[in-house]
């Protein structure tokens, strides 16, 4: 996944989940095995209004709790379909979900486990715990934007929308960070599959992403 600053290898990429979660950050050496993911996550812990429209099993699902250095901006609109709203909110828990896990540092966290299953749920774990082994985290301010959401029939769903990664950065632990310029490569485009569960709840079944897009370019 590239949704989070590139903190892990390139390598560690190219899993057959495809989850882009990378970032804008590097460093040296031994912090050079945690470049090549990024995230980005709302500070906010409640869903949006959008997720008035997902309301099956709202009282159980994961709190989320994230430090205030992350801060978060989704420009997703609602779509005026009860079905796609949910999809837009339930999407954008599942993001906080896996900044919660790195910052965490729980590879197993069960917050994302609430919104991720098969494949990616499988990618998603690789991911953190690259983060986990390299002893960093993430820091700054992401923004996703561009959204469309296909509804496929059958409580399955097509979401693609875009994250500008350019204030993101890896943090390696206990408190180093490292600020990298934006370029072209600092907008990510993501596409997830989706379905319905049986407690209401949009989870992502796959996700692939691609760095440098030209359709997420300001």
């Amino acid at each position: 996944m590239n949704r989070r600053p590139s903190l892990l290898a390139a390598t560690a990429l190219t899993a057959a989940a495809a989850l882009t979660l990378s970032a804008c950050g590097s460093d040296d050496g031994a912090q050079d095995e945690a470049e090549g993911a990024t995230a980005v996550t709302t500070n906010e812990t409640q869903p949006s209004p959008a997720a008035t429209t997902s309301t099956a099993a709202a009282d159980h699902r994961p709190k989320i709790e994230l430090p205030s250095d992350l801060t978060y901006t989704f420009d997703w609109p609602r779509a005026g379909d009860k079905d796609k709203d949910a999809v837009l909110a339930d999407s954008e828990q599942s993001i906080k979900a896996v900044d919660l896990a790195i910052v965490k540092q729980d590879a197993l966290d069960k917050a994302y486990l609430y919104y991720y299953e098969g494949e990616a749920a499988a990618g998603v774990k690789k991911f953190v715990q690259e983060y986990v082994d390299a002893k960093a985290t993430i820091t700054g301010a992401y923004r996703f934007y561009d959204p469309e959401v296909t509804l496929d029939g059958d409580d399955t769903a097509s979401f693609r929308y875009c994250e500008d990664q350019g204030q993101a950065y890896v943090k390696y632990l206990p408190d180093k960070v490292k600020r990298t310029e934006v370029s072209k490569d600092s907008y990510v485009v993501y596409h997830t599959s989706l379905k319905k569960n049986a407690e209401g709840v949009w989870v992502i079944q796959r996700i692939v992403s691609q760095r440098g897009s030209d359709k997420c370019q300001p």
